[in-house]
């Protein structure tokens, strides 16, 4: 396989942008690249499974490893595969990996005439107003969690337009779905995986099988067993653009979770059937590297594989209206991808906003100064990385999730929190050495830092800090999980926030529950009645951030002008003040105290006619209470946000 992977080095580059199929009332073009074959031959079927072919078409050779064929006539809903001859073997029958329509399961191509897929005033769809990256908030759910709860009141349970129903509510009357995330307040949803994947068998749904995405079968097409009907291959698109266009007209903009770094399978991927082993990277001893965990991992650096993965991205932005991508294990693709997709996009609309995982599953061949991970985020043009620095300072390590953090009362966590304040930027006042990950800053500018504390691939927050304090009760774990959403939503940098966090949202102690039933993974939307207070406060919170532009100043320098943290002499109690109207914000100076402690803490105030506006319990923008005197009680595990005109 060594002696392969050399050879295909030197296999010739198409850089035309009309690979896969290109439908036409009077002749549907089909080109795909496959270098190494002797032949390829295209199959025509009725439907999407079963049956057998009714027509079948050689392509013929033409430059740069392409083979293209011009099939005549209307073939528009007709489902297609190509099969491809090589080294006197003939491998699988499967679609090209730029398909843009299948059928179900995703096994055959369809052809697609993709206008009769856009719904009502599609043309007329606006992105959302957005001035500034730092201004983003970030709801991260998966598609299927949303609705499914038999308590949802949505009809399209676990479906796109489940998206797309207002006015939904919950047994008690609280509003759920769409509603509820317009209510939140929230800039952008970003979607688990909703390309076409390979766990769920589209043919069985009554099984309610569940898995979270991230085995890719099908990159350009949206998943089936989230469309209303998967074997019409029509349908799931027209279904997608229609979540797209609701969240859209309801001020939301829209986010693909992206997963280019390894495909489910590898000997029988849609990849190895055109060039084998080509799309991906080797070890030494020619077997298959596997940064992913997965089984394989994705050769971005090799021309046709940088080349799919732009021309991807570029096509969701284009044709699905996508606002953004986050990008799975995205420390496995090189810089130079990862540059050109961004310059791709933001070529698209400088809004698009584009982020990922710093880091890989396991080792690579990629050398690391060439990986997008975290600490090559200066090499990133306009990328964003997540910040673990900030997550596991307030809960606990990744690593460890019996370990506990700055809002459990952790000492030593302080400098990590701190560093995620200012969004893993260059500041003077933080030490470096004492932060747990990174000993340098690896942010050029906070849009390119995530600040959150916790995501789907995880402990959910509130399960997260029952297991670190197992003693504590309820009262004391809403108090932490408090702490650390207002330490993350007064941060610096472009939040993120789990779905349901702001629910106290439980997996019941499941972690890694890609594959868990809905039971585990549904939010269960009674527990907006239960947390109604809970809500109304991270609600706030949200609505503070996007009133006050001093937590989301947009570049290094005017953090470092307007952001100074106090000396404490206590290791968990952290004090800062914004100061000078920072980023035009009303308030002239603003005061944030975390107390980490477990108990009350006495603090000296700068000097100035102080307002407390938050205070654990209550945000109120107008003011709980005017401060009398230059001292002020923090209770324990507790935040206090003050203000003064």
């Amino acid at each position: 396989m060594i002696a392969i992977a050399q050879e295909q080095t030197t296999y010739p580059v198409y850089t035309g942008s009309d690979l896969g199929v290109t439908y036409q009332p009077k002749g549907t073009k089909f080109k795909v690249w496959a270098p190494n074959a002797s032949e390829v031959v295209l199959r025509l079927y009725p439907s999407g499974l079963g049956g057998t072919a009714t027509k079948t078409i050689n392509l013929k050779p033409s430059t740069n490893g392409v083979w293209e064929v011009v099939a005549e006539g209307d073939l528009k809903n007709q489902y297609y595969t190509f099969q491809v001859k090589q080294e006197g073997k003939w491998l699988l029958e499967r679609p090209d990996i730029y398909a843009k329509a299948v059928g179900a399961n995703g096994l055959r191509g369809m052809v697609a005439d993709m206008r009769s897929t856009n719904p009502k005033d599609w043309e007329k769809d606006k992105r959302p107003q957005q001035k500034s990256f730092t201004d983003i908030i970030i709801y991260e759910t998966h598609v299927r969690d949303l609705s499914i709860s038999p308590n949802s009141g949505i009809k399209n349970k676990g479906k796109f337009l489940g998206f797309t129903e207002a006015g939904t509510k919950s047994p008690t009357g609280e509003s759920t779905g769409l509603d509820h995330l317009k209510e939140l307040g929230i800039t952008h949803v970003h979607l688990l995986p909703s390309f076409d994947f390979s766990t769920i068998d589209e043919t069985k749904l009554e099984l309610n099988e569940y898995n979270w995405g991230y085995d890719p079968a099908n990159y350009n097409v949206p998943e089936g067993s989230y469309a209303t009907d998967p074997y019409d291959g029509n349908v799931r698109i027209k279904e997608f653009k229609q979540l797209v266009k609701t969240l859209h007209d309801n001020s939301i903009r829209v986010i693909l979770d992206v997963v280019y770094n390894h495909t489910s399978t590898t000997e029988k991927s849609n990849f190895n059937q055109f060039a084998p082993g080509y799309y991906y990277r080797l070890k030494e001893d020619g077997s298959y590297s596997d940064a992913s965990g997965c089984g394989n991992e994705t050769a971005s650096e090799r021309a046709m594989m940088r080349k799919f993965i732009v021309e991807s991205v570029a096509y969701w932005a284009k044709e699905y209206h996508i606002d953004g991508f986050r990008f799975d294990l995205m420390g496995i693709h090189d810089i130079e991808t990862m540059n050109q997709v961004s310059e791709t996009l933001h070529k698209i609309d400088p809004t698009i906003f584009v982020y990922g995982e710093g880091w890989t599953a396991g080792g690579s061949p990629l050398p690391e100064d060439q990986r997008a991970i975290k600490i090559n985020t200066p090499k990133l043009q306009n990328i964003a990385a997540f910040s673990d620095d900030i997550r596991d300072g307030l809960r606990g390590p990744f690593s460890n999730d019996r370990e506990i953090g700055f809002v459990s009362g952790k000492a030593g966590t302080a400098e990590s929190v701190k560093f995620g304040i200012v969004a893993a930027t260059q500041h003077p006042q933080i030490n470096y050495h004492h932060v747990n990950y990174s000993k340098a800053p690896w942010a050029n500018e906070p849009s390119q830092c995530i600040t959150y504390v916790s995501c789907h691939d995880d402990h959910t927050l509130f399960d997260r800090l029952k297991h670190g304090n197992e003693h504590a009760s309820e009262e004391a774990l809403i108090k932490m999980d408090k702490l650390a959403h207002t330490t993350v939503l007064t941060s610096q940098g472009v939040v993120f926030l789990h779905a349901g966090a702001e629910l106290l949202r439980t997996k019941q102690g499941v972690a890694n529950s890609y594959k868990s039933p809905d039971a585990i993974n549904q939010i269960d939307w009674s527990w907006k009645n239960k947390y109604k207070k809970e809500f109304e406060y991270y609600k706030a919170l949200v609505a503070l951030r996007k009133n006050h532009p001093a937590f989301r100043m947009s570049t290094t320098k005017m953090i470092q002008e307007h952001l100074r943290f106090h000396d404490t002499h206590d290791p968990l109690l952290i004090s800062y003040e914004i100061s000078g109207n920072a980023n035009g914000d009303k308030w002239k100076q603003i005061l944030v105290l975390l107390n980490g402690n477990k108990h009350d803490k006495h603090v000296s105030l700068p000097a100035g006619e102080w307002t407390l506006a938050g205070d654990g319990n209550t945000i109120n923008e107008k003011g709980i209470r005017k401060v009398e005197g230059t001292e002020l009680t923090i209770p324990a595990t507790t935040a206090y946000i003050l203000f003064a005109r």
